[in-house]
């Protein structure tokens, strides 16, 4: 062998030790990456190297990372599975719908969450294995059905979660999370069927050349389906380790972490060709994308540059597996033999000590750092990608700038775990208080409870946190405003009429919220006929997406009613020139473009909730609290229907 010709010739040995370190780094890549990340994000946060922050990173990989060990068995097999994140939502949604409003059993509602994972990974195999779909058209095909499914169960609501399984979600004596303990035994199994099985084997063996698998007598076709039904059961784990943390069933839960999933593959070493992977390279992929994230949150780096940074991480992974390939480098496969396993474990325990040692010497860096005289504060808010929510930004930021305070914004992208993990990050670094605009009113709960735990204000803003105690809500009332909608639009019409409306997001406190208050004042006007009522996201696309098809079977709709002023903007192109003349449209929220369009008469108008106030108001409380002085439980910042009579002197 080469290495043993340049270990035998004299003067050789220093270039024998740089090809080995090269081939060390080479082999076990996304180690090296994990361990340089640790270091960078110790030596720029003074917050990341603390036991608390520590552990979060573990939760926040949690689910991440069980997904992925069952993608890496389709993965090694050279296939693809899009569908897990919403397998996941399904099988949680399954198992909170049967158990807590049918009178399941407990332990008989989990079996049958397991049992939807593994119907959805059959169906899968089947598709791919007997109707010979591509294995990118069949999950993806998945992927919408088990998502609308969630949806149909849980009626677009959240299911609140059994207690005895929400405990999957809370910690063994007090700081050991739970859901690290089960990514830790879900990793374990993972590496023993990958390792230790017939079915790992061949695995490996339908990967690296399916055609030769089947011609030395391998059933590729039944292997297929055990494989994707292994990762259905996978997926339903994740997804009900995930609903514990959020202490219930979100039907819009895990949506696109099978994308994260993946990524955690590829950057742990397994390659889209088939044939390579193993469980530990996928567990190191999960943590890099967790301690990134983490990372980037602590450092206060805007949610859309992180989406960046973690797209260049996965492209270099597999630029990284293209260089390992050319270079000769120790094939990735769970199948060790020989000294193999013992010569891993020595560089897993190497590269521990080398980390321990830098980091332990880079947290010097942190020591003498002064503390502030005004508290940190960090807002989290449901989304930035809607105008109201920025607006919430805009007048938090400009308060805490007069203040003098270093305020902290995070977007959880409509995502109740993403905003989960944010709150826990603020939690860990000991922020002098928390705002928090909850992407869901129940899932929030738990994290507001470890803050309330660790003695920092809690201040919500415009919508409440369930199941948990808040310092202060400030808070325009979403079902007085939906009635007030309901009013304008019935008032406009005379009392009688033919309206449509556009809901907003299934499962978001908001959609449904609004949706009440709808209904609730439309009770007052007998003579308004509702012709449809279909949701389009809070989105404008979609709005006019929906409106358009609407119009197909009520071209004589005469009022619309929408749960968001970027909806009617939608419904508003969709409706051309009908919109303010033949047709009134209201809208909600008052955002700078909503009024821009109550101007022009095309939206007839908007009911306003002052969001520059809400968050200008939120970030008054936070400091109040933080300062331990007294604030009111609730502060209501009051709704204002604006029309082309009053849009003038509006000013949000």
């Amino acid at each position: 062998m080469a290495t043993d010709t340049l270990k035998s010739t004299p003067g050789a040995t220093g270039a024998s030790g740089a090809s080995g370190i090269r081939r060390l780094l080479l082999d076990n890549g996304a180690l090296t990456a994990l361990i340089v990340l640790v270091i960078a994000m110790s030596a720029l946060s003074g917050d990341f190297l603390t036991t608390d922050n520590l552990l979060n990173v573990g939760v926040q990989a949690a689910v991440t990372a069980i997904l992925a060990f069952g993608v890496t068995f389709v993965i090694v097999s050279a296939g693809i599975d899009l569908s897990v994140g919403s397998v996941a939502a399904l099988s949680a949604t399954v198992l909170a719908w049967s158990a807590t409003q049918h009178g399941v059993p407990v332990f008989l509602a989990v079996i049958l969450a397991i049992a939807t994972g593994i119907a959805a990974g059959l169906v899968n195999g089947f598709l791919i294995a007997y109707g010979k779909l591509p294995p990118f058209i069949a999950t993806l095909a998945m992927l919408s059905v088990a998502r609308g499914l969630s949806l149909v169960i849980s009626q677009g609501s959240p299911i609140a979660f059994p207690d005895s399984v929400s405990h999957l979600g809370d910690t063994l004596g007090g700081w050991l999370p739970v859901p690290v303990l089960v990514m830790i035994v879900m990793g374990l199994i993972a590496a023993f069927i990958l390792g230790r099985t017939y079915i790992g084997r061949s695995m490996y063996a339908i990967g690296g050349n399916e055609e030769a698998a089947r011609l030395s007598g391998l059933r590729v076709s039944k292997q297929k389906l055990a494989i994707y039904a292994l990762s259905g059961v996978f997926a339903a784990a994740a997804g009900i380790v995930l609903a514990s943390r959020l202490s219930s069933a979100q039907p819009q839960a895990a949506d696109g972490y099978e994308l994260d999933a993946i990524a955690a593959v590829v950057i742990g070493g397994a390659s889209l060709a088939g044939g390579t992977g193993k469980a530990s390279g996928t567990l190191i992929g999960a943590l890099i994308l967790a301690v990134l994230r983490n990372g980037l949150n602590l450092l206060s780096v805007s949610a859309f540059w992180q989406q960046v940074v973690i797209g260049v991480v996965i492209a270099l992974a597999v630029l990284l597996d293209t260089v390992r390939r050319k270079a000769g480098a120790t094939p990735v496969t769970g199948a060790g033999v020989g000294g193999g396993k013992g010569k891993q474990a020595t560089t897993y325990a190497l590269a521990a000590v080398v980390t321990i040692a830098i980091v332990g010497a880079t947290s010097f860096l942190h020591n003498d750092s002064s503390t502030s005289s005004k508290p940190k504060l960090g807002l989290s808010l449901s989304t930035l990608n809607n105008p109201f929510f920025v607006q919430i930004r805009a007048g938090a930021q400009a308060e805490a700038k007069k203040l003098g305070l270093d305020l902290t914004v995070t977007d959880a992208q409509n995502d109740a775990s993403q905003q989960a993990n944010q709150l826990q990050n603020f939690t860990s670094s000991n922020y002098g208080a928390i705002i928090v605009n909850p992407v869901d009113s129940d899932a929030a709960s738990n994290s507001v409870k470890a803050a309330d735990k660790a003695k920092i204000p809690v201040i919500a803003v415009d919508r409440g946190v369930n199941k948990a105690a808040v310092d202060t809500l400030v808070a325009s009332d979403n079902i007085a405003g939906g009635e007030l909608a309901a009013k304008t639009v019935a008032e406009k019409l005379g009392g009688t009429g033919k309206i449509v409306i556009l809901q907003g997001q299934a499962g978001t406190s908001a959609a449904r919220e609004r949706a009440e208050g709808f209904a609730k004042g439309l009770k007052a006007y007998p003579g308004i006929q509702v012709l449809a009522q279909q949701p389009a996201d809070f989105d404008r696309t979609k709005g006019l997406d929906v409106m358009s098809n609407l119009l197909q079977a009520h071209p004589d709709v005469q009022g619309v009613i929408a749960a968001n002023d970027e909806m009617a903007l939608g419904a508003i192109k969709a409706l051309g020139s009908k919109a303010g003349k033949s047709v009134s449209v209201v809208g909600f929220d008052g955002t700078p473009d909503g009024l821009t369009a109550v101007k022009q008469g095309t939206l007839y108008a908007s009911v306003a909730q002052q969001p520059s106030q809400l968050g200008k108001i939120a970030v008054d409380n936070a400091l109040r609290a933080a300062q331990g002085k007294k604030v009111e439980t609730t502060v209501k910042v009051p709704v204002k229907v604006v029309t082309q009579e009053n849009v003038a002197g509006f000013t949000g």
